[in-house]
């Protein structure tokens, strides 16, 4: 890709302020557990990527290729671990979607300037 289409060609509009945004209709249940496996892989495969660093080396030398296919596996290994259960983050993370969408607490802003 070239790096001139990287480059934005108009400015970007100021961040609008959690009050200012109009609610819109509630999210789908499978779109907040579609959200809640994703965020559980996602965690899992950085957890696995740790473990992973832990592991000696066992002398062999990679290429990038190698690289990238050893990358892939831990990946689909973490989609996998998710989508059999996991660790159970998902099941809290959709319950705390949910009971967040039914209760709409205040929402309080971080930067007092917004």
């Amino acid at each position: 890709m070239d790096s001139a289409g990287l480059i934005l060609p108009e400015t970007v509009s100021q961040p609008i302020a959690p009050q200012k945004i109009e609610k819109t209709d509630a999210v789908s249940e499978a779109k907040k557990k579609q959200v809640a496996a994703d965020f559980e892989s996602v965690f899992i495969a950085k957890l696995l990527d740790e473990m992973k660093n832990t592991i000696g080396d066992w002398g062999l030398e990679k290429d990038a290729a190698s690289r990238q296919t050893e990358g892939l596996f831990w990946l689909y290994l973490a989609r996998d671990v998710a989508d059999n259960g996991g660790l159970g983050m998902a099941k809290d993370i959709y319950r705390f979607l949910t009971e967040s969408q039914n209760n709409s607490p205040p929402t309080e802003l971080l930067d007092k300037s917004l």
